[in-house]
């Protein structure tokens, strides 16, 4: 059977991920998109590991996954579903860490929370060409309204499969 692709939408906290995914849902309707923040309150690392398990099953059926959540590639290192897809490929979402503590502190997150997601942003930038194979792109979403940042990821997603 041929292998899929998988993509991740990923970036630090209050960058948007969970906002654009149900407009990328709509605007690619023959791939399967899902916000990873639906499931919580269980250990991160084996809500990561059932993601993949998803989105797995869903290309067994010749469908593409799009996973909107932080995940990076030593959070998926030792899955027992990383080989069954065709290549996994992540873009990051990005903003200025003023936007971010803006958006954060709107969700009630303390300065030393927010700190750690910018140091988390500033990581992703600084390793997005090391850390991901293939690179992972940067789409910096500060200055872009959502429908934009839908579209970037949609054009993404359909150049890469």
């Amino acid at each position: 059977m041929r292998k899929l692709p998988l993509f991740i939408v990923t970036g630090a906290s209050g960058t948007g991920k969970t906002t654009i995914s149900s407009l990328v849902r709509k605007q690619l309707p023959e791939f399967d998109v899902f916000d990873m923040d639906i499931i919580d309150n269980v250990d991160w690392q084996i809500a990561k590991e059932n993601w993949l398990r998803i989105a797995y099953s869903i290309s067994l059926s010749g469908r593409g996954t799009v996973l909107c959540g932080t995940m990076v590639p030593e959070n998926i290192a030792s899955s027992d579903y990383i080989d069954r897809f065709d290549r996994i490929l992540y873009i990051n979402l990005h903003c200025d860490d003023v936007t971010r503590e803006t958006r954060l502190k709107a969700r009630g997150w303390d300065e030393n929370l927010i700190e750690d997601h910018k140091n988390f942003a500033s990581w992703l930038l600084q390793n997005s060409e090391t850390a991901f194979n293939p690179a992972m792109l940067n789409l910096d979403t500060t200055e872009m309204t959502i429908k934009m940042v839908a579209e970037h990821i949609q054009e993404w997603v359909l150049n890469n499969w």
